[in-house]
């Protein structure tokens, strides 16, 4: 199911290429940002000309313009902050918005791909990288371009201004440099630990009734909180590092605008400089080196941040959008395998290896084999949830992996063995949580013989339920989730052990569903052992091992298995093998 993004195919990932859709929004900031820094020119040059103009006329009018011009200019810097902080808002919302959807859909092919991997830390990293950008990190590199311009024009003051001004910027950004050094590693080691100790709490709340019941929480806990120490160690050493280094950077930053004034005192008694300049220069020193201070207290949301981008770049890169295939005709349900061999998500050996087999409209078949034989997996790669190392699975003579998912979900129902409802109502997970039509809500439902009961329940199809326990117990999920998988016109249905939690009511209901579906034409696959299902199909795949050992019409393949004909756990070699073509002719 991955999907490996070569360089022909994407040059630019999802997330660069919605980066660069918001261009004309960062070159907005950058124009905003040009104006504010040369308003920021403003406190300096007011009182450059206070000391040198106003107090050295002694005129009071002097003093009242000067004073009315700086408010408006101040008052016109704080509309431009706000529109610009108001446009980083916007950008991080546009990819937001943008990219939301897809990280969606990337997550649910790395749960298919990896099962258990980050779940949904992609969307919590889409998150880190808005909020990053609605904040003030990124202002830090919009301003820090204007240092060179604030210290040309202490220069032009004096030149002692300049290079004391180049020395201490060198000193901030040498603690720029250290905080990264320092803290980085730290910081995405930390992420990562946080990460795993999240998932693993989760995994635990998941299966919160088991926990209860044996009394596992302690033990559980402490595996927890041993993996979330680890988090805090690299944390809080990472943040006791940046504390200092941010500290000791304002720290330095007013110290140096002190020993501005001093210098320029110095300068002012040698009569070098005006006092004016004085106050302006150390106005200016300290705006000069405001964007360095900045980019080094919001170093650990940047570093934050950039782990994100990293994690979704990787995400992105690896289940990049498909190009949305020629919609193809409604399927009516043949099936061909040919030479199918599978490996399971994160498994190095093949669970099925060389399967093959075929079914017209309407056939009813029954897999049947050992645990472990590689039964569920066969019905993985049947609707091509799980990918396949070699061979194919062609519905309506299309491999199953070319069809666009939600075009062929309709046509498609499956059964799992584990029952997986989502939150919402029973009608909603009926109607597979598409546009809800009550007379298709109600005809699956009769069909798998769960009307009456969901009748019963307290608010009939709009009870709500969990996703896990609830008001429907284990036998009504499986019946709810038969429900679903019959929902519309479905051409082909797999069903895997569809009456594992029935009771017998239940299975007389699931039995009357299957003949229902036999009368339609429906091609349905069953995975089962009971004798009262194996009655209604019409063939027979006996799997061993990953490999098909019988196959062909029922009544073939249950008279060599009752002969001994068909040796289930030998795989494919000797009588397994001789079974397997009498069966096939």
């Amino acid at each position: 199911m991955s999907r490996k993004a070569n360089p022909e195919q994407a040059e630019h990932t999802e997330l660069e290429r919605a980066l660069k859709q918001c261009k004309r929004g960062f070159i907005s900031v950058g124009v905003f940002s040009l104006f504010i820094n040369l308003l920021m020119l403003v406190p300096a040059i007011y009182m450059l000309q206070v000391y040198d103009r106003a107090l050295g006329s002694g005129s009071e009018d002097t003093l009242i313009m000067l004073t009315l011009i700086v408010v408006g200019l101040f008052v016109t810097l704080a509309l431009l902050q706000m529109v610009r902080s108001a446009i980083l808002v916007r950008i991080g919302n546009n990819i937001d918005r943008d990219l939301g959807d897809k990280i969606f859909s990337a997550m649910f092919k790395q749960a298919i791909d990896k099962p258990g991997g980050q779940g949904a830390q992609p969307l919590t990293d889409l998150t880190t990288l808005r909020q990053y950008l609605t904040g003030q990190g990124p202002i830090a590199f919009f301003d820090g371009p204007w240092l060179p311009i604030f210290i040309a024009i202490l220069f032009v003051f004096h030149p002692w201004f300049g290079v004391f001004s180049i020395i201490a910027a060198l000193i901030l950004i040498a603690l720029a440099f250290a905080n990264e050094k320092l803290t980085g590693p730290m910081l995405a080691s930390a992420g990562k630990a946080s990460i795993q100790s999240t998932q693993y709490a989760g995994s635990c709340l998941r299966n919160a009734e088991v926990v209860h019941a044996m009394g596992m929480e302690n033990n559980l806990r402490q595996r927890w909180a041993k993996r979330n120490l680890e988090f805090l160690l690299s944390q809080g050493t990472a943040s006791d590092r940046a504390g200092i280094i941010s500290n000791a950077s304002k720290t330095l930053r007013m110290m140096f605008q002190s020993l501005m004034l001093g210098l320029g005192a110095y300068l002012a008694i040698e009569q070098e400089i005006s006092s004016g300049m004085v106050i302006a220069g150390s106005i200016l020193m300290g705006r000069a080196l405001a964007p360095v201070d900045l980019m080094i207290g919001s170093w650990k949301g940047f570093s934050s941040a950039r782990s994100a981008y990293e994690r979704l770049q990787e995400l992105f890169r690896t289940y990049h959008s498909d190009r949305q295939p020629m919609p193809l005709p409604a399927p009516e349900g043949t099936l061909q395998v040919e030479s199918l061999v599978v490996v399971p998500p994160g498994a190095q050996a093949p669970a099925l290896r060389g399967v093959g087999f075929e079914l017209d409209k309407g056939d009813m078949l029954a897999i049947v084999g050992p645990s472990a034989a590689g039964k569920s997996s066969l019905a993985r790669a049947l609707l091509g949830v799980w990918p396949v190392a070699n061979g194919t699975v062609r519905l309506d003579g299309a491999d199953v992996h070319q069809w666009d998912k939600g075009q062929l979900g309709p046509h498609v129902g499956y059964l799992p063995q584990d029952i997986e409802l989502f939150e919402g109502t029973i009608s909603e997970n009926i109607c597979r949580f598409g546009e809800l039509d009550p007379q298709k809500v109600v005809a699956a439902a009769k069909l798998a013989g769960v009307h009456e009961l969901i009748l019963r329940l307290p608010n009939g199809y709009d009870t709500p339920i969990a996703v896990v326990g609830g008001v429907l117990s284990g036998g009504q999920r499986q019946r709810v989730g038969l429900a679903r998988a019959v929902y519309g016109t479905p051409s082909l249905i797999v069903l895997d052990e569809p009456n594992s939690n029935l009771d017998d009511q239940g299975e007389q209901a699931l039995l009357n569903a299957l003949e229902q579906l036999k009368v339609k034409g429906v091609t349905v696959i069953l995975i089962t052992h009971r004798k009262p299902i194996l009655r209604l199909v019409d063939k027979m795949l006996v799997l061993a091992d990953g490999q098909v050992v019988g196959f062909g019409q029922r009544d073939d393949v249950m008279r060599a298995l009752q002969d001994g004909q068909i040796a289930i756990g030998q795989g494919s070699k000797g009588r397994g093998s001789k079974s397997n073509k009498e069966g096939e002719a």
